[in-house]
C-alpha cells in the first residue's frame, strides 16, 4: 500500500456515493486520508446522561436498543434507518437518513455508545447521523472502563471524531485509517521536516504522529501529534511568506522624495492635527520610501482611524517626486478599493485632501471613468465624466498622477508610465505576481502598501502576513465618541426603538443588522430560527417606523443595485439600512449614527466591532443595540466582554482565545486549517516557526533541504517557484 495510491485500489467496497462523499471532504487518495485530521476526541469521561441533553450539544451517550425499524422520509422518500435508546434517565431517537441498513445491524437489546450532534423539538430528543459503537456492557457509573477486564481508566481510552458528510461516518474513516496503519503502509514514510527541528522542540516524526493523531492511546499522544501538525502548517506558511520577502528585498524600488515641507504643506491643507498613530506610521512609510527597497508594508486599523489620511499623506509624496532623470512630471498613485462605491468616495477625499486643486486624479471602476478637475470649471463637483480610452491615455503618458479604482485597476490595458506607489484597501491583497505585473518597470518596482480594518491577533498576523512589515493605528482622531453599545433583552425591544425614533427624528440614520437574507424554510429540519433581513426590513416599515424611509441591502443583489442602495444611503435618501453583514466593509456615512444586529450571538467579536465602527464616523454620539439568544454562559460573556471594550485589537485576542479548533466549523479561515489555528493560539509556537524558516531562507539555502522544498511545491501548500 503506497500512500499515493487512490483509496478505491485498497478498499474495494467503496461505491459511488461513497466515493463522491470521500471527493466532498477531499480525500482521494491513501495520503489524504491520513491527513484527514479528527477534528476532535471522546472517550468515556465524556459520556452524557440522555436526560442532561439539550438542543446543539456534541454529545457520547451509552444505552440499550429498545426499538429498531426502516422506513421513507413522508416527503423526499429517502430511505432512513431508525433506533431508540435507553438509558437509566431516558430515551432518544437515533436516525440515520440515506443509510437504513445500519438499523439491520443491530438488534433490540444490545448495548451501543453513539456520539453526535442533540436536536430536541417540541421535547423530543434526537441524533441524526451519529457514529455508532456496539458494546458489551453499560458502565455502572461515567468513569467505569468500557471494556469487561480492562484494566485501563476510561481517561487512556481515546476516540476520534471526524467531520463528516452524507454517506460517510466517523466509524468508517476510524476503520480505514486502522487499515492503512496496520498495513505498515506508514513504515517507510520520509519526514519532511529536518531532524534537528523535532528534536529541538520535542516533537514526533511523521509516522509517529499519523498513528498518534488517529490512533491515540493517551491523551499526551493526541496532544503531541496535534502539536507536530500545527508547527508544521504554520512553518511550512512561514516558508511561502520568508520566500516572498526574499525575493522583494532582492528588488529595487523607486526612491521618493520624504523632505519635511512636502508633509507640513499637506497638513497645513487640513481641518484637523494627525494623531500620534497616524504621524507614525507615516514616517515608517517614508523611511521605506527612502530605503531603495520595495515596501511591503501591511496597515492595521479599526474603522474610523484615518488609514486614509495615511494613504493620501503619502501619496502627496510620490506626486511630489520627479522620475528619475527627468526634471519634468511625477511619479504616480495606483490606490485599489474593494467596491465602486468606496472607490468613488476616495475619489472625492483625495480632491479635498490635496492642498493644490489642479492636481490630475482618476477613477476607474467597471463602468464609471471619471477625472479630476473638470475644464468646465462651472460643473458643482469639479470632474468629469470620461471615456475609459481617454482615461488610459493620460494614465500611460503619465499626464494622471493619482488612479483610484476597483478592480478595473489591474486589467491588462491599464498601463503606468512613472507607477511608484501601489495601495490595496480592506484586505484585497494582490498576489506577488499581479503586483509585478502592475508595479514593475524598468527593474525597479513600485512600493506596495495594503490597508485593513479587519482587527487581526498578532499571532495570525505574523503567520499569515509574514512577508509584509507591520504598521498599527491604535488610536482615533481626536472628536470621535466611544460607541454606547448595549446588550438588549427581548422584552425591552420596544423601549429601544423608541429611543431610535428620537436619532431618527433629529435627523440621524440607523443600520438593522441580520444574520440571513430569508426567512428559513419552517419545514425543513433543524433551521435555525434567526432574523432574515427581508422580512425584518417589512416589519419594521409596517409596525414600528412607518413614517421612514427603509431600504435593504444583501449579498444577492446585483453589483448595480447594491450601489444604488449604498449611494442613496450615503447621501440620506434612506433613513434606515436593513442589512446582512456585507455592510462591514463598506462606505463612510458619517450620518449613520445607530446600529443594531439581530443575532449578535451569531457574529464573531472582530466582526461585530467592525459592524459597530461603521457608527463611529462623525462628532454625533453612536450607539450600538445587540438583540441576542444567548442560550450559554460562554455567548452571555463573549457579549459582556464586547459591550465592555471598544479595542478591537484586545477583541481579536480574546475571540481567538475562547475559539476551540472544533468551534471553528472545519472551513478554513485566513487560508489555515483547524489544526493551524490551534498553533496560532501559542506565539511562542508562532515565533519558533517563523524564526526556523526565517533562517532557511536567509542564512541558508533552500536546496539544502530537498524534502522540504518538495513539500512546498506539493497541492497542499501550493508556494510555486519562479
Amino acid at each position: 500500500m503506497l500512500l499515493k495510491d487512490p483509496l478505491d485500489k485498497h478498499f474495494k467496497r467503496i461505491g459511488t456515493e461513497q466515493k463522491k462523499a470521500l471527493g466532498r471532504l477531499g480525500i482521494a487518495t491513501i495520503e489524504d486520508l491520513l491527513y484527514y485530521f479528527p477534528t476532535r476526541y471522546s472517550d468515556i469521561s465524556e459520556l452524557h446522561h440522555i436526560s442532561e441533553l439539550v438542543d446543539g450539544d456534541m454529545a457520547t451517550i451509552m444505552g440499550e436498543i429498545k426499538f429498531l425499524g426502516t422506513k421513507k422520509s413522508f416527503k423526499t422518500k429517502v430511505p432512513m434507518g431508525e433506533m431508540v435508546v435507553e438509558d437509566t434517565t431516558g430515551k432518544i431517537k437515533v436516525v440515520w437518513f440515506h443509510q437504513a441498513y445500519l438499523a439491520k445491524m443491530h438488534k433490540v437489546g444490545e448495548y451501543v455508545k453513539i456520539s453526535g450532534k442533540v436536536t430536541v423539538k417540541d421535547s423530543y430528543k434526537n441524533i441524526t447521523n451519529p457514529n455508532i459503537e456496539k458494546i458489551s456492557h453499560l458502565p455502572i457509573e461515567r468513569h467505569d472502563t468500557l471494556f469487561v477486564g480492562d484494566e485501563k481508566r476510561s481517561s487512556d481510552i481515546r476516540y476520534p471524531v471526524y467531520k463528516e458528510t452524507k454517506g460517510i461516518t466517523s466509524r468508517w474513516l476510524y476503520h480505514a485509517v486502522n487499515k492503512i496503519i496496520s498495513s505498515g503502509a506508514l513504515d517507510d514514510s520520509q519526514d519532511y521536516l529536518p531532524k534537528e527541528i523535532l528534536t529541538k522542540y520535542n516533537l514526533p516524526t511523521l509516522s509517529t504522529a499519523l498513528v498518534w493523531i488517529h490512533t491515540p492511546k493517551k491523551e499526551e499522544h493526541a496532544m503531541a501529534a496535534r502539536k507536530r501538525f500545527a508547527f508544521e502548517e504554520v512553518f511550512f506558511i512561514q516558508l511561502g511568506r520568508q520566500l516572498e520577502r526574499k525575493k522583494i528585498e532582492e528588488e529595487k524600488s523607486i526612491v521618493i522624495n520624504t523632505e519635511d515641507q512636502i508633509l507640513k504643506k499637506f497638513d497645513d491643507n487640513q481641518d484637523f492635527t494627525p494623531t500620534k498613530a497616524q504621524a507614525k506610521v507615516v514616517k515608517e512609510i517614508m523611511k521605506n520610501f527612502q530605503s531603495g527597497t520595495p515596501m511591503h508594508r501591511l496597515v492595521e486599523g479599526d474603522v474610523g482611524s484615518g488609514k486614509t489620511y495615511v494613504a493620501a499623506a503619502t501619496s502627496y509624496m510620490a506626486i511630489n517626486t520627479r522620475p528619475e532623470g527627468q526634471d519634468f512630471g511625477t511619479l504616480q498613485v495606483a490606490y485599489m478599493a474593494p467596491t465602486e462605491i468606496l472607490a468613488t468616495q476616495l475619489f472625492e477625499n483625495f480632491i479635498n485632501y490635496f492642498p493644490e486643486k489642479n492636481i490630475q486624479i482618476g477613477l476607474i471602476t467597471g463602468k464609471t471613468c471619471r477625472k479630476y478637475p473638470s475644464k468646465v470649471y462651472s460643473q458643482k463637483e469639479n470632474w468629469t465624466n470620461i471615456s475609459k480610452n481617454q482615461l488610459l491615455k493620460w494614465v500611460a503618458n503619465g499626464e494622471i498622477p493619482v488612479l483610484i479604482g476597483t478592480h478595473a485597476l489591474i486589467q491588462k490595458n491599464v498601463k503606468f508610465k512613472n507607477l511608484a506607489y501601489v495601495i490595496v484597501d480592506e484586505q484585497h491583497r494582490f498576489g506577488t505576481n499581479q503586483r509585478l505585473k502592475l508595479a514593475r518597470k524598468d527593474g525597479k518596482t513600485a512600493h506596495y502598501l495594503s490597508m485593513t480594518a479587519t482587527p487581526i491577533p498578532r499571532t495570525l498576523a505574523l503567520t499569515i502576513y509574514g512577508d509584509l512589515d507591520l504598521s498599527v493605528l491604535d488610536e482615533l482622531p481626536s472628536g470621535r465618541k466611544k460607541v454606547i453599545t448595549k446588550t438588549v433583552s427581548e422584552n425591552s425591544r420596544e423601549k429601544i426603538y423608541e429611543e431610535i425614533k428620537k436619532g431618527l427624528d433629529e435627523g440621524r440614520q440607523l443600520y438593522v443588522i441580520c444574520p440571513r437574507i430569508q426567512d428559513p424554510d419552517k419545514e425543513k429540519e433543524n433551521a435555525l430560527n434567526l432574523k432574515s433581513v427581508v422580512s425584518e426590513a417589512k416589519r419594521l416599515k409596517e409596525n414600528i417606523f412607518t413614517d421612514y424611509e427603509i431600504d435593504v441591502l444583501h449579498s444577492k443583489l446585483t453589483k448595480e443595485k447594491k450601489e444604488k442602495v449604498m449611494d442613496k444611503f450615503y447621501k440620506g435618501q434612506t433613513d434606515i439600512l436593513v442589512s446582512t453583514s456585507v455592510v462591514e466593509v463598506g462606505v463612510n456615512v458619517p450620518n449613520a449614527t445607530m446600529i443594531i444586529i439581530e443575532g449578535a450571538e451569531r457574529f464573531g467579536l472582530a466582526q461585530l466591532h467592525q459592524l459597530r465602527g461603521r457608527v463611529q464616523r462623525s462628532s454625533y454620539q453612536p450607539y450600538c443595540y445587540l438583540f441576542a439568544d444567548a442560550k450559554s454562559d460562554n455567548t452571555t460573556d463573549r457579549l459582556k466582554v464586547f459591550a465592555e471594550n471598544a479595542d478591537g485589537f484586545a477583541l481579536a485576542e480574546f475571540d481567538l482565545a475562547q475559539r476551540g479548533a472544533g468551534e471553528l466549523g472545519g472551513d478554513k479561515q485566513w487560508g489555515v486549517t483547524d489544526i493551524g489555528m490551534e498553533a496560532i493560539k501559542n506565539i511562542k509556537m508562532v515565533e519558533a516557526a517563523r524564526d526556523e524558516a526565517k533562517k532557511i531562507i536567509f542564512e541558508e539555502t533552500l536546496e539544502k533541504y530537498p524534502e522540504i522544498k518538495t513539500q512546498l511545491q506539493s497541492e497542499k501548500y501550493k508556494i510555486h517557484f519562479e
